[in-house]
């Protein structure tokens, strides 16, 4: 594709969570210090909420490899399970190997054991849910069971959730109340202002081995507007705006390449062409048009 015409180590605005590529922006350096400061402290639950496309998977990833050998990190990408699936996925995180069948119903007190095994060996596990907006009622009450494992002094466990907004209203439900109350530290994700949207274009060029010149900074505030920010779009229309430069056989990204961009990005057309005004300004282009037909050429 583009890689090579621009000189690419690689692919600047995949949208795989790549920690490579991490920018340490205000809401993401802030939302990592309170999860490493909450550990640090053996706080039982925390909470990263964000909306989509804000970056959560990639600041987990972020997480899981910026973690010391003190923690022991388990990562569930997928938190859409039944209790024993989640438990029994839990156990395989933490290197609990099962032989039978017969051992599942003893799940729990072996997860107990090798908790505690961790703990005198001063190792902390940390269980990090990624997508936690998902996880049904029942899911919620096993990880309410699992932060109940403690010692006289500390937690054996730690849970780190990561979730969209969603995961706010299903924690307001009374029926988890137990679980919001144990929630000590959270922190929700933002969008991008303006100037991180255009640190953030040129932090990834560079990255990826290219210029920050190939985009202008005129067009990343256009980027910064149409995108509102998120992170995701920014990379998606990013993408496309190389891919038309390439096709193009252009070194630099340019204004058409942009609205090309945006045209053909929902989420971004939206916020440049509402359905409204399509509507109003065909209304106004048939009245325009009748008038014209009404007004004798000899009268103009």
């Amino acid at each position: 594709m583009y890689q090579d015409f621009f000189d690419f180590t690689e692919m600047p605005f995949s949208l795989t969570p790549n920690t490579e590529f991490f920018c340490a922006l205000a809401p993401h350096n802030e939302a990592l210090k309170v999860i490493l400061s909450a550990l640090s402290m053996s706080e039982g639950f925390i909470k990263v909420t964000g909306e989509v496309g804000t970056g959560k998977t990639l600041l987990c990833r972020k997480l899981i490899n910026h973690l010391s050998d003190k923690f022991v990190a388990c990562y569930l990408p997928n938190p859409y399970l039944s209790p024993d699936e989640l438990r029994l996925s839990f156990a395989k995180e933490l290197g609990i190997k099962l032989d039978t069948e017969t051992e599942r119903p003893n799940l729990h007190n072996a997860i107990e054991a090798q908790l505690l095994t961790l703990k005198r060996e001063g190792k902390q596990a940390v269980l990090i849910i990624d997508e936690a907006q998902s996880l049904s009622w029942d899911a919620l009450e096993m990880l309410r069971l699992f932060s109940n494992l403690e010692t006289e002094k500390s937690k054996l466990l730690q849970i780190v959730l990561f979730g969209q907004p969603e995961l706010d209203q299903n924690l307001a439900h009374k029926k988890v109340r137990q679980i919001r109350q144990r929630i000590s530290f959270s922190y929700t994700l933002r969008s991008m202002t303006s100037s991180e949207v255009t640190y953030y274009i040129g932090h990834r060029l560079m990255t990826a081995g290219g210029e920050k010149s190939i985009i202008p900074n005129s067009l990343c505030t256009f980027i910064s507007m149409v995108t509102q920010g998120t992170p995701r779009l920014v990379n998606i229309m990013c993408h496309k705006m190389l891919l038309h430069a390439y096709g193009q056989g252009k070194a630099r990204v340019n204004w058409q390449h942009a609205l090309n961009a945006t045209l053909d990005t929902e989420d971004c057309k939206r916020r440049v062409v509402p359905r409204q005004s399509i509507i109003m300004f065909s209304m106004f282009a048939i009245v325009l048009i009748g008038l014209v037909e009404l007004v004798p050429w000899g009268s103009v």
